[in-house]
């Protein structure tokens, strides 16, 4: 039974950590680089305006530091549950 409840609260944890960075992908790409790109214009970046980054750039490099930091989080979490690879 305890093994069973290790499994779901595993699974629970790496539900969560998808979910919070899919919604800071999402608010990335769309909120920043559709909704508020004429409002991020204004500022520059490089000479570029940020709404212009974000619709182009900004979403593929976050994108990217998502996967990262979902790899450091799983890998924490497989060695809590002691899940992990030698």
């Amino acid at each position: 039974m305890t093994q069973q409840r290790d499994l779901k609260a595993y699974w629970s944890a790496n539900i969560t950590y998808v979910l919070i960075l899919l919604t800071v992908w999402f608010f990335v790409s769309y909120v920043f680089g559709i909704i508020f790109a004429d409002q991020l214009d204004s500022i520059k970046i490089g000479g570029f305006p940020l709404g212009f980054w974000f619709a182009n750039q900004g979403s593929e490099v976050i994108f990217v530091l998502l996967i990262l930091i979902y790899v450091k989080l799983m890998n924490a979490l497989d060695i809590k549950f002691d899940v992990h690879e030698q």
